[in-house]
């Protein structure tokens, strides 16, 4: 065989190869986005959330206030996720014409309108051979398959939202707006509903573990905003986390399971968010190892507690203890995913999000 001929026949098995392996990548990529109930990291997906996210940013940071900002912010993850199904079918359809290419050595023009007319079933390209029918009819199938579990997607998205979104909207009755963890305990102990509490730990308990699967396996919804600028799924986490923590920690009452069942569920789910999106944290902190809450911090919710007429613990070298013994194990993924949504203003949360960057 020349040189010439088997130089062009290698070309053209490269090209056939590096389409069938974009259209495999990409097809492999969006079953791990769309379809596997786990949490798994796409490159594809964090490179497109990664690049745009950048963009959003940028346009933020040259606002003058946090509602700005929140506005702008607003339209990331939905713009994003809209981007999603373009990128996928772009390089579907990049992938085809190099196969189309490969196949025939046409024009890549006429490649590239083969592939579109097959991906969209237009129809208005064809070509009349057995093998072009075959990777035609492929890609019109993978088309409608894409488009099909893109728009099947979107409910599911939305309903495990809104569900989210409504435990956090009825948390500003306990923990105010922001939410505080002393809000959450002065305000029951105002209205003698302490014992109620125990409804919200369980109630948070099942919302901490929707959370963990939905934000894991649908993971642009950690970046969907709050309908209310003042709201955030990630600085309501961190209220019921340290109210949880404070009562258990400095309330003169019996050792409540409910609570601690909440601290545990609760500190799973930000760190197995926080790991999927690759944020560093210690997966096994020491009781005494620093946290960003300080005593002073925490000396001063107790003091105004105490003036509310809240009854707590008399030994608060301990209470600090038993606390910071909690908080560590959320301390740092909560505080880091408080940066990286840019959440609202809240205390002992997104206020000290600037470890984010350390």
């Amino acid at each position: 065989m020349p040189a010439a001929e088997l130089g062009l026949l290698i070309i053209r098995g490269g090209a056939f190869f590096l389409g069938v392996g974009i259209v495999g990548w990409t097809l492999v990529s969006a079953i791990k986005t769309f379809v596997l109930p786990r949490g798994v990291n796409v490159w594809l997906t964090r490179v497109v959330f990664g690049g745009i996210g950048r963009l959003f940013r940028f346009r933020a940071a040259r606002t003058q206030s946090y509602e700005a900002q929140d506005r702008v912010m607003a339209l990331f993850a939905p713009l994003t996720w809209v981007m999603m199904p373009l990128v996928i079918l772009t390089l579907v359809l990049a992938g085809y014409a190099l196969v189309y290419w490969a196949m025939d050595m046409r024009p890549l023009y006429e490649a590239f309108k083969l592939s579109g007319s097959s991906l969209l079933t237009l129809g208005y390209a064809s070509e009349d051979t057995v093998w072009f029918k075959l990777a035609e009819f492929s890609e019109a199938m993978l088309g409608l398959i894409l488009a099909a579990l893109l728009i099947a997607y979107l409910p599911s998205m939305y309903a495990a939202f809104s569900k989210r979104e409504t435990a956090v909207a009825l948390l500003a009755s306990y923990a105010g707006s922001p939410p505080t963890a002393q809000e959450m305990i002065a305000r029951s102990h105002r209205i003698g509903r302490l014992d109620s509490l125990d409804e919200l730990w369980s109630l948070w308990s099942v919302w901490f573990a929707e959370v963990e699967e939905s934000h894991t396996s649908l993971a642009p919804l950690a970046f969907f905003r709050s309908p209310q600028p003042q709201r955030s799924w990630v600085t309501a986490a961190g209220a019921v986390l340290d109210g949880a923590s404070l009562y258990l920690a400095v309330m003169e009452r019996p050792f409540n399971a409910r609570a601690a069942l909440c601290i545990r569920t609760g500190y799973l789910a930000p760190r197995h968010v926080a790991q999927f999106f690759n944020i560093d944290f210690d997966a096994n902190p020491n009781p005494d190892d620093p946290i960003s809450v300080s005593q002073t911090e925490f000396e001063a919710v107790c003091e105004a507690l105490t003036a509310q007429g809240v009854p707590l613990k008399a030994d608060r070298e301990q209470a600090w203890r038993d606390f910071a013994g909690w908080r560590v194990n959320y301390d740092t993924a909560l505080v880091r995913l408080a940066a990286m949504t840019m959440a609202p203003y809240a205390p002992w949360s997104s206020d000290r999000s600037v470890l984010a960057n350390e």
